[in-house]
């Protein structure tokens, strides 16, 4: 079996990822005739199998994980890759789906399930029967195991190429930093922009979920402050704390008020530089934003930071070194409630910093 081959069978088209048979099929199906430039339902699986054939020389890929079941308490960023596409198209300005930008579609994802390793041998078996009709079908069933193993196709397929992972809650991040490190733990960094430090070892006994990544990707690079986030300020801890306890380093926005963001995004150049970081992988978790500007998120916090401010420190931390990884995460259109403009703001403010990374995946310096 060939590499595209092996990794259609890990993916379904983009927008497909969450399974439907009746409610919200005509939204996948009029979203995938507009990626994949056909005028047929029928003609959907033949061109996403064409759009996968151009991997080898794409520069940007795009994967979706519409899974929020590693979320908290509030659900909804399953719908974040669907509404993430939808807004990229209207926009048009941003290079989408083209030879250079190939998106390879979705996940398939159980709602239910999150990672294989917390599964069951009678799970794995009854899902994989279902899913695949074979229980002895050796792919994985859950969504972040399903990530990482198309990831690592992708890999196989387009070594040189950015990937670009839309959540989804944030523990789509894990797979995606996972798979990008793989072969360059100690030469990746990670800047992460989130409200939240997302460094629990477990949380209630969960080893991956949206709380817990970060602390498993500073791990795998062999922390050395490595991980720098930006936007924490709802923690149970101070900063002192996860900086001298896991190595992080961290910007509060308190501590940013004032600070040119040129400024700030140099400091973190030469943070990086001085522990030996050769590439990037940016995690950007909407609830980083200040809810004025994204407020479509299960976590929205007060106080974030300013969508102008967290452009900066991409172009200006990515240009600096190649982009070999980011992600976007934790977009919920449907938590967006009765809030005037929403949640097209956030969809909005999403597709400037969509443009932005995959801009940095386009330079590739």
């Amino acid at each position: 079996m060939s590499t595209v081959d092996a990794l259609a069978r890990l993916l379904r088209p983009a927008g497909a990822g969450i399974h439907t048979v009746t409610t919200g099929k005509s939204e996948q199906l009029a979203l995938q005739r507009a990626i994949y430039g056909v005028d047929r339902d029928e003609a959907i699986e033949g061109a996403w199998r064409a759009a996968l054939a151009k991997l080898a020389g794409a520069e940007v890929v795009i994967l979706g994980v519409p899974s929020d079941v590693g979320a908290g308490f509030a659900r909804g960023a399953s719908f974040g890759p669907q509404r993430l596409r939808e807004a990229l198209l209207r926009d048009g300005s941003v290079p989408y789906a083209t030879d250079a930008v190939v998106d390879a579609g979705d996940v398939w994802v159980v709602p239910q399930l999150l990672d294989d390793a917390m599964l069951s041998g009678p799970q794995l078996a009854a899902s994989r029967r279902d899913m695949y009709g074979d229980a002895a079908d050796p792919r994985p069933v859950s969504p972040l195991s399903l990530a990482r193993a198309a990831l690592d196709r992708i890999r196989e397929l387009a070594p040189r190429a950015s990937l670009l992972v839309l959540g989804g809650d944030h523990s789509v991040a894990w797979p995606a930093l996972a798979a990008v490190a793989a072969g360059r733990e100690d030469r990746i960094g990670i800047l992460h922009f989130d409200a939240h430090t997302d460094l629990l070892e477990t949380r209630l006994g969960v080893r991956y979920c949206f709380a817990t990544w970060a602390f498993h990707a500073n791990e795998l690079i062999g922390r050395g402050g490595k991980l720098v986030q930006v936007g924490i300020r709802a923690s149970g801890h101070p900063r002192e704390h996860w900086e001298s306890t896991l190595d992080v380093r961290q910007h509060w926005p308190d501590e940013l008020a004032g600070r040119d963001a040129a400024d700030v995004a140099d400091e973190i150049v030469r943070h990086f530089e001085a522990r030996g970081v050769e590439g990037l992988y940016v995690s950007n978790d909407i609830d980083g934003t200040d809810p004025a500007f994204a407020s479509a998120t299960g976590t929205p916090e007060p106080g974030g930071l300013h969508p102008d401010f967290v452009c900066a420190l991409i172009e200006r931390v990515g240009g600096a070194f190649p982009c070999w990884g980011s992600d976007l995460v934790e977009v919920a259109p449907p938590l967006a409630g009765a809030i005037e403009g929403e949640p097209d703001a956030t969809l909005q403010t999403s597709v400037r910093y969509l443009a932005a990374q995959i801009a940095l995946g386009l330079r590739r310096p």
